[in-house]
């Protein structure tokens, strides 16, 4: 690696920043998310850049970094400087990617939030950034008022909105802001709000080097070309925002959905979408669909899946009725996608050579260093069978939680971020996640991974989906309880879903009880929130991990 000069500012430095939010100092550089539109917008101005299925609305390269322009301005005439934070409260949307742009061109820093959430999370996600700058989206016009006491500035965009989003892009100069030149590298440019499955969101924070590095782990392993069209089924609120991103690095056209089934069908029919991240219940949805046959999908030319295990059973009929290659992502808010199980071992196992694969996540991304360990840190046999804490060492990591020191140095320990992921490896690198640590049932002194209770449960044809978790039990401790959603037009008793399950479990592993719910509680990534459905059966006890 070539020698730093006296002005770069190593990952070490950004304990401050953490802790005080304050911006570091300005230095050149030539990594600037910002500047994403702007090479397609010279090289290919009248491309697509962005289809918004829900507006009905398309807007070129060239568009697209008018306005990201005049936006970057429009911030600097307002008095943000460099640092302060702009809060996003919207569902999928052309605006939403046009505040990334120029917050990252001018050293902003964006900080979307969650519209799924209640007031009082939100707040204390305010309250927490501090943002100058808020803008909404019309449709949360009575959010926005419960919170504008919180920041200087509100800005609202969409048809029933006050037009005042669109009135400061029209405000902004059409040159290129001076400071954009000096932004960028290890600046921070995005605080992405976690899932919140174990409890309050946390603040990841992420600078333009990390969310490169991240999109290039993203570019060996989806292998994009320029003619692909993207499709966005997750929110931007959340980190598929920057899989989109990447897709747009490349020239290529992305289309924003905001996620429904048949929604999906007919967007990647229309227009010929040929890749998308689909989580679990996405692709199950999907191919649950009872017109799943009639649509046209055959430019897909590959699937990623990620968001929480998929049983093998999903992964095969994924494999067979999708007519594109699969590849499996897992990552977290903290580190992007950090592991790939690639299109070669989904062909490999579904014609028999190490089928086990398809239970994996992978191996080690391609700017990612992985490790298993145990407690006190040490490396874990590459046997299949020792189960250890995944730890990763990536540029593409965050470099703190925001204002969170202690969480922050908990997690990120002499260079390697700490997932709170249990898993096992084979020897050749091929990791097995067997839970969270905070999910493992601990039942009569033996230990119960809920991932191997779901994929069990999942060989009942009727299963959409399940959680699995452990209840108080006064005789072995903890009790394995399963909460299932059928497929429509299926049926089953819970007799059949502990029967099921028990042909490939041992007995203290299957469940003891069934409750079947139309739909389970999810976080933003689409993870279970398996927290939601444990809790109150724990009210008056103290679980123990």
């Amino acid at each position: 690696m070539a020698a730093r000069g006296p002005g770069f500012v190593g990952r070490q430095d950004f304990g401050s920043i953490v802790r005080a939010g304050q911006a570091i100092e300005p230095r050149g550089t030539d990594l600037n998310i910002g500047f994403i539109p702007a090479k397609t917008a010279r090289l290919s101005p009248a491309r697509d850049a962005l289809i918004d299925v829900s507006q009905n609305r398309r807007i070129t390269y060239h568009e697209l970094d008018r306005r990201v322009v005049k936006l970057a301005n429009a911030f600097l005439d307002t008095g943000l400087e460099k640092g302060d934070r702009v809060a996003i409260l919207a569902k999928n949307s052309i605006e939403y990617l046009e505040i990334y742009f120029a917050c990252a061109r001018i050293g902003l820093i964006a900080q979307p939030m969650n519209w799924r959430l209640g007031i009082v999370e939100v707040t204390r996600i305010i309250e927490n950034g501090e943002p100058k700058m808020l803008i909404c989206s019309d449709e949360y016009e009575e959010v926005a008022a419960a919170l504008e006491h919180l920041v200087d500035h509100v800005r609202f965009f969409g048809e029933k909105g006050d037009g005042s989003f669109e009135a400061m892009i029209e405000t902004g100069a059409d040159d290129e802001p001076a400071i954009s030149s000096t932004i960028g590298g290890d600046d921070p440019v995005l605080i992405l709000y976690t899932g919140g499955t174990t409890g309050e969101s946390k603040g990841a924070l992420h600078t333009h080097r990390s969310l490169f590095m991240g999109m290039l782990n993203q570019t060996v392993a989806e292998r994009i070309v320029p003619t692909d069209v993207y499709m966005l089924t997750g929110q931007m609120f959340h980190i598929p925002v920057a899989l989109a991103m990447n897709y747009m690095a490349h020239g290529c056209p992305v289309v924003l959905i905001n996620f429904d089934a048949r929604t999906a069908l007919e967007v990647i029919e229309r227009e010929k979408v040929s890749a998308f991240l689909g989580i679990t219940t996405m692709l199950n949805w999907m191919m649950a669909d009872e017109k799943f046959e009639d649509f046209d999908l055959s430019s897909l030319r590959n699937i990623q899946y990620g968001g929480g295990p998929m049983p093998r059973s999903v992964v095969a009929a994924a494999l067979d009725k999708f007519p594109c290659t699969l590849i499996q992502g897992y990552g977290q808010t903290e580190g992007m996608t950090m592991c790939f199980l690639s299109q070669e071992d989904h062909a490999e196992a579904i014609d028999g050579n190490h089928p086990e694969r398809l239970s994996s996540c992978g191996r080690e991304g391609f700017v990612t260093s992985v490790r298993l360990v145990d407690k006190a840190g040490n490396d874990i046999p590459l046997d299949g069978r020792t189960p250890g804490e995944i730890i990763i060492r990536s540029e593409a990591n965050m470099v703190g939680y925001w204002r969170k020191p202690d969480l922050s140095a908990e997690t990120l320990r002499d260079g390697w971020m700490w997932t709170g992921d249990i898993a096992t490896w084979d020897e050749d690198g091929y990791i097995f996640i067997v839970d969270r640590a905070k999910d493992m049932i601990i039942s009569g002194g033996e230990n119960i991974y809920s991932t191997q209770v779901e994929a069990a449960i999942h060989q009942h044809p009727a299963v959409l989906e399940s959680a699995v978790f452990g209840i108080p039990d006064d005789v072995w401790g903890e009790a394995v309880k399963a909460v299932v959603v059928l497929k429509p037009g299926h049926v089953a008793t819970e007799q059949e879903i502990i029967d099921a399950a028990a042909r490939h479990l041992a007995s203290y592993q299957k469940p003891k009880s069934v409750d079947f719910v139309d739909a389970l509680p999810k976080a933003p990534t689409g993870k279970i929130l398996k927290r939601d459905l444990r809790d109150p059966y724990w009210q008056h006890q103290r679980r123990q991990v």
